[in-house]
Formats: C-alpha cells, structure tokens, sequence
C-alpha cells in the first residue's frame, strides 16, 4: 500500500511539472505574440524638402566636338629636300609666315638664266620697234619679237612660281603644331609637314533629335564644358543644318565659342547645353527624391501621423505642435548659421519635434525635364508637399519617420537652380 502512495504521489508531482512546463511556454508564447504585435518600429531618419514653384531655365542637352574655326594640316606641293624647318613646336605665327624651306638652288639657276634671256628678248623687241619706226623694219620681225619677249616673261613668272612652291607659308595666322618632317628629308607632293589652328575662336558641332529642332535658332546661347557641372564657356549658335540625317533622325548644330585663354582644344569632348527662355511656377524636386519601379516613378510624401498611429504620450500643446511642426519642415538656407542655438528657448521646438508623429505616404508622379539635379514634376504633387529626398531606401508606405535636415544632398541641387 506504501508503494502504491509513493508512485502516485510521484505521477501527480510528474502531471503537474509537465503542466507546469505546457503552461509556461504557452503564456511565453503569448506574451511574444503579444509584444511583437504592440511594437511599433523605430522610425526612419529621413532628409527632406518642401515642394515650391520656382523659376526653371529649360535647355536643350548635348554632347559635341571642339574644333577651330580656322584649322588645317599643311603639305607641300612640289617635291624636294627639307634645306630648312623655320618653326617649332606650339609657335605662334602670322599670316604667310614661311614655315619650311626646300632645296631650291636649281630653281633659282633656272630663273636667273630665263631672267637673262627676257632681258635679251625685251632688248631685241625694242630694237624692232625703233627699226619699225624708222620704217626699215618689217612688221614680222617686230611681231616675232614681240611673241618672243612676251614668252621669256610668262616663263620667268612660270620660274618664279615654282621657286615659290619651295616654300611653305602660314596661310593664316594661328598656332602650328609639332613638325612631321626632319631637315634632309624628301618630300613628295602631299607630305604632311604641321598643323595648323586658329585657336582663338573655336567652333562646336553637334546634333539633336529632330523633335528638338523647333526649339533651336541661329543665335540662341550656348554653353559648353567638361560637364553639366563645369559649364565655363558660353558662345552661340552659327549654322543649323537644314536637312535631317534620315538614317539616325538627328540635325547637326554649330555653334561658335571665343577661346582667349586657349582653354579648349581642337578635337575635344564637351558637354553642351543650349539656354532656352526661362519659365516660372514650375514644381520640382531634386532627383535623389524620385525613385523608378516597374510600375512607375514615386516619391514619399511626409504627413502628420493620424491620432490612432501616434504615440502614446499626451497631446502637445498647441505651441509645441506649432513648434513641432516648424522644426520638421526643412531650413530655407542652411548656409546661414543659427544665432540663437545657445540659448535654452532652442531646446523646446527639437523637444516638441520628437513628440510629433510622422508617416510617409507613396506617390506615384510624372517626370518632365530635367535640369541641374532637378527634375520638373508633372502631375503628382502639389504645393507645400513635403518630399523625402534622402534614405528612402528602406521606407514603404505608411512607415513612421523623424525628419532631420541637418544633412541634405538636395541643398547644392537647389542653390544651382536658383543660381
């Protein structure tokens, strides 16, 4: 009877461990459950910006090439040896300035025998015609003479201008480049010997799509440089070809740009930019602010969170919500630096703001143009919208965040449009 006690004492002490142990883990299981499903996530720290109208300068984007208005690759037109090279590299020279010379001392042989024997011929010509005057002379031995004066001088000038061609001048003036040849050497007609550019006016060629044509006319102004960002050199448009490519639907532009400082050289990439006429109350935000999916672009707009999404706290007063509500919205200039922020009254709007609550809401918009870092918002936003326009990457909708503006890449964007 001791042993059957002993054993059920110890099934019921086994019942009620086991019960125990069911009893724990379901109210741990509860309690789990119930904790993850009150936890609200952290919020996200968030940049953002406030949607206004501003002026936009529209403009028409390219890339081209630099050349000189004046620029060719000199070569000589008679054959001979490099007797003498009159330049050097990078040298400034003047218009039909002699840059090479030739062996030309058979031709100069030459022109002083035919020199001689025109000289012999006038002589004789003169001597007919007194004879003719004199009226012992025949009108055949004055015409002989005369044809064979005539002859002698076209072929000194003949002599002549093939001494010339043993000569290479400047055709304009402007800067050479390195030399192709060395003394001594022979050079058969079309050697190329220098380059030669007129590097202080430089013109710009290049093409954009046919839809853009109407928007361009001779004389509009055109920037250009190594970037979007760098556009240091301003000129205008000169010629727009009037024939559209029909294999590639591109028109091709020149436009001309002054180069005194020789910052730009022949045969250079740019980007080029052509001004169109400025417009007002256009709605923009900086391109870090839109985000592109399959279903198209959207942005987060931030709005207060409602009463049953926000904190458990107290409600603020109205002057803290005020306060609140100032210190989320984004600084105007964030260059300028606070005065006050020493002074104890600065503690209470950063105070309120950690009170009000913030959701972000998607919005879907339609982009338009784009221009220095922005891009114009068609349809999707309005006025005062405020749009996060940093660390959205980890956002989805209806997500809490805290908006700090402290650190926001959109400012620079913002300063080159108003600039």
């Amino acid at each position: 009877m001791k042993r059957f006690f002993i054993i059920a004492v110890f099934l019921i002490l086994l019942a009620l461990v086991c019960v125990g142990i069911v009893g724990f883990n379901f109210m741990r299981d509860a309690g789990i459950k119930q904790y993850f499903a009150t936890m609200k996530p952290p919020a996200a720290t968030v940049s953002t910006v406030v949607v206004k109208p501003s002026e936009w300068t529209p403009g028409v984007e390219a890339i081209g090439t630099v050349n000189a208005v004046r620029g060719v690759d000199l070569t000589v037109e008679t054959s001979g040896i490099v007797k003498n090279i009159l330049f050097h590299a990078n040298q400034k020279v003047a218009t039909d300035a002699v840059l090479l010379q030739l062996d030309d001392a058979v031709e100069k042989a030459d022109l002083v025998a035919q020199k001689a024997q025109a000289a012999s011929d006038q002589a004789a010509l003169t001597r007919a015609i007194e004879l003719q005057r004199r009226g012992v002379g025949t009108d055949a031995t004055l015409d002989a003479a005369r044809a064979a004066a005539d002859a002698s001088a076209a072929q000194v000038n003949k002599l002549q201008a093939v001494l010339d061609q043993k000569q290479l001048s400047a055709p304009f003036g402007g800067t050479v480049g390195i030399p192709k040849i060395d003394i001594g050497q022979y050079l058969a007609p079309g050697n190329s010997v220098v380059t030669i550019q007129d590097l202080d006016t430089m013109r710009v060629d290049f093409t954009v799509p046919e839809q853009q044509l109407p928007l361009l006319k001779i004389g509009q102004t055109v920037k250009l440089g190594s970037s979007l960002a760098d556009m240091s050199f301003a000129g205008s448009i000169r010629g727009i070809d009037p024939k559209i490519d029909p294999a590639s639907r591109l028109v091709s532009i020149r436009g001309e740009v002054a180069n005194p400082e020789g910052k730009l050289t022949p045969g250079q990439f740019v980007q080029i930019r052509v001004e169109l006429p400025q417009e007002n109350n256009v709605i923009s935000v900086p391109q870090t602010a839109v985000t592109t999916s399959l279903y198209g672009d959207y942005v987060f707009v931030v709005v207060p969170a409602k009463p049953a999404e926000g904190a458990a706290a107290a409600p603020a007063k109205p002057d803290e919500q005020k306060a609140a509500a100032d210190a989320a919205k984004p600084q105007a200039d964030a260059s300028k630096p606070a005065d006050n922020a020493t002074k104890p009254a600065d503690a209470k709007p950063a105070d309120a703001a950690q009170q009000q609550a913030f959701t972000i809401s998607q919005i879907f918009v339609k982009l338009g143009r784009r221009n220095n870092g922005m891009v114009e918002i068609v349809e999707g936003l309005k006025d005062d919208d405020q749009v996060v326009t940093a660390g959205q990457n980890r956002l989805f909708n209806g997500m809490s965040v805290a908006v700090d503006n402290t650190i926001d890449p959109s400012k620079s964007a913002n300063k080159e449009v108003q600039q």
